[in-house]
């Protein structure tokens, strides 16, 4: 496949370890570009779901072409979540090209990108988590039914359903979270004079301009890899929304995975995830001594 030249990817919302993670699409995705600089935007290892002891080899494939972009040197910035909030005590470490942080600020063509996941504008994660966390299973379970109902539907030859998404579009409460999430952010960007504020958690993709009585910001959200499988892509100094569902050359491309579900014990799964993190570090360092003279 002919990878796409690509300056800045911003990918969140992925949720490997869950039943709904489409990982498969994603492994599609990753394949067909060529990124110089990639933001991964919080949730993308769903810590909270771990207990099942759902890890497909197609998901420890996603973590592997992560990897492999950092060994070639392609600045890999982790954004945390609150999905995966327990990298937030390894925030500030940095190791060749990738780096976790729990914020991050881009320089892109002489404008200022403010980039966080942003579950920190969510009231139930700041005083409810239990309740966040209770709705994380329902969301999950929700996407089961999902899935086995498209599957009912596809042998029917009707096309696939969000649930998920009908529910939001329909619920009041949730259509004025989502306006709320973003006014909040765009307020706080436009006070810090940021051009572009870049962030994830409500799985809403999205690219507009949004004002208030200070000036203007333009708010992009990356959406999701369990709902809408979107990202967002820097080319050429324009932002973008990528959705795989639109992309059909991409969906007809058969050069990914196929693998068939595979489930790792926890400590099969921790293995294998330190002998891919001792590759990339062996890798590093090798890179990193001075050659020989002879």
């Amino acid at each position: 496949m002919k990878k796409r030249p690509v300056d800045i990817v911003v990918i969140s919302d992925i949720h490997l370890g869950t039943y709904g993670c489409h990982a498969k699409e994603l492994i599609k995705y990753l394949k067909s570009i060529n990124p110089k600089q990639v933001v991964l935007n919080g949730d993308i290892v769903d810590i909270w779901q771990f207990n099942k002891r759902y890890w497909p080899k197609s998901h420890m494939k996603v973590v592997k072409l992560l990897m492999e972009w950092i060994t070639k040197g392609v600045k890999v910035h982790y954004i945390t979540g609150n999905h995966d909030e327990m990298m937030r005590k390894f925030s500030g470490f940095k190791l060749g090209s990738f780096s976790i942080v729990n914020k991050l600020v881009l320089t892109v063509h002489g404008k200022k990108a403010w980039i966080f996941h942003g579950d920190v504008f969510d009231v139930t994660m700041q005083h409810s988590k239990w309740l966040a966390k209770l709705g994380a299973i329902g969301y999950d379970t929700l996407i089961l039914i999902n899935s086995a109902v498209n599957f009912f539907y596809k042998k029917f030859g009707r096309g696939p359903v969000s649930m998920s998404k009908k529910i939001k579009n329909s619920v009041k409460s949730a259509i004025k979270f989502i306006n709320n999430f973003e006014q909040t952010a765009a307020d706080i960007a436009i006070e810090n004079e940021f051009d572009y504020v870049i962030c994830g958690h409500i799985h809403q993709p999205e690219i507009k301009s949004i004002e208030n009585e200070n000036g203007s910001v333009m708010y992009l959200n990356s959406g999701d890899w369990i709902e809408n499988l979107t990202a967002l892509e820097y080319t050429k100094g324009e932002w973008k929304l990528y959705s795989y569902e639109e992309d059909i050359y991409i969906q007809s491309y058969d050069g990914a995975s196929n693998d068939p579900v595979e489930m790792l014990e926890k400590k099969e799964l921790f293995q294998s995830l330190m002998a891919e993190f001792n590759d990339m570090v062996a890798s590093k360092v090798s890179k990193d001594q001075p050659q020989k003279t002879q």
